[in-house]
């Protein structure tokens, strides 16, 4: 009797949890699946994006999607390069990658195109790129595409400057490690950056803006039936033509959902970023 009763009270705990975070199944629930989501910001920013959105998503296909954090970036990569997520949110150049090694499947982008942005602080003597040959930047991760891989392909192969890399696990952290002067001058994304409270952004100044690609894309392992696929891919572009959907959206940042292909993101190879990717657990 004992033992039931603490099944019991553990088994309500765990409802009360789901109901907590809004992830209670809809009353005419399907099949349920993991949603895998890039690390970009800290995990509690992370999830005041993604649960929201996911819960209007689970409710508009009747599908469960649960997010699934990853603690860090390649913690992140191990995972989706074993196929461990249904549904996924990553960069470019991850997309690529995961559609070699899983097939995972692009549904849906933002139409505006991803660049990443180099930021220093605004009172910085620091005024173009060449100037930092030597110093030390800060980058979320030496994967996170537009902040990090392609910044630092565009430093050596374009300008042929060596800098030292600090890596600060996020987006915030990278460029609070500037305005602290841990750095002189940090990796980011124009969608990180544009995030950012008032007072950390307007104390950095961007220099530099590197080539454009298309966005994150969010996409779907081959295992989900393509009916399901669908109704995910249709459910956000529908919320996008609703102002609260929209509002939704445009906090990931994805302001123009449109649809996303393979070839989109095979063209990643075309950069030759190869040598400055680092594989899990190098």
């Amino acid at each position: 009797m004992i033992r039931c009763g603490l099944r019991m009270v553990r088994l309500l705990g765990a409802a009360l949890l789901v109901a907590g975070l809004g992830l209670l199944a809809p009353a005419r629930a399907g099949a349920a699946y993991s949603f895998g989501v890039v690390p970009q910001f800290e995990a509690r920013e992370l999830a005041a994006i993604w649960i929201p959105i996911l819960a209007e998503l689970s409710k508009r296909t009747g599908l469960q999607l649960t997010m699934i954090g990853s603690p860090r970036i390649p913690e992140f990569e191990i995972a989706f390069e074993a196929g461990e997520f249904d549904f996924a949110y990553m960069n470019p150049y991850h997309a690529m990658i995961a559609a070699r090694k899983q097939g995972y499947l692009p549904l849906v982008r933002d139409a505006q195109p991803l660049y990443g942005v180099l930021a220093v602080r605004k009172d910085s003597p620091y005024q173009a790129v060449k100037d930092l040959a030597g110093k030390k930047i800060s980058f979320p991760a030496p994967n996170a595409f537009g902040a990090s891989l392609l910044m630092r392909a565009d430093l050596e192969t374009l300008f042929h400057i060596k800098v030292i890399p600090l890596y600060a696990q996020t987006h915030t952290s990278s460029y609070l490690n500037t305005v602290l002067g841990i750095s002189e001058a940090s990796g980011g994304v124009k969608g990180s950056f544009d995030r950012q409270k008032p007072d950390l952004r307007e104390s950095l100044r961007i220099i530099y803006e590197t080539r454009k690609v298309p966005s994150h894309p969010i996409l779907a392992h081959p295992r989900v039936p393509e009916a399901h696929r669908d109704l995910v891919k249709q459910a956000l572009l529908d919320m996008a033509a609703t102002p609260e959907g929209a509002a939704l959206l445009n906090k990931i940042p994805m302001s123009q959902p449109t649809s996303a292909s393979t070839d989109e993101y095979a063209l990643m190879s075309k950069l030759k970023l190869d040598n400055f990717y680092v594989k899990s657990g190098d």
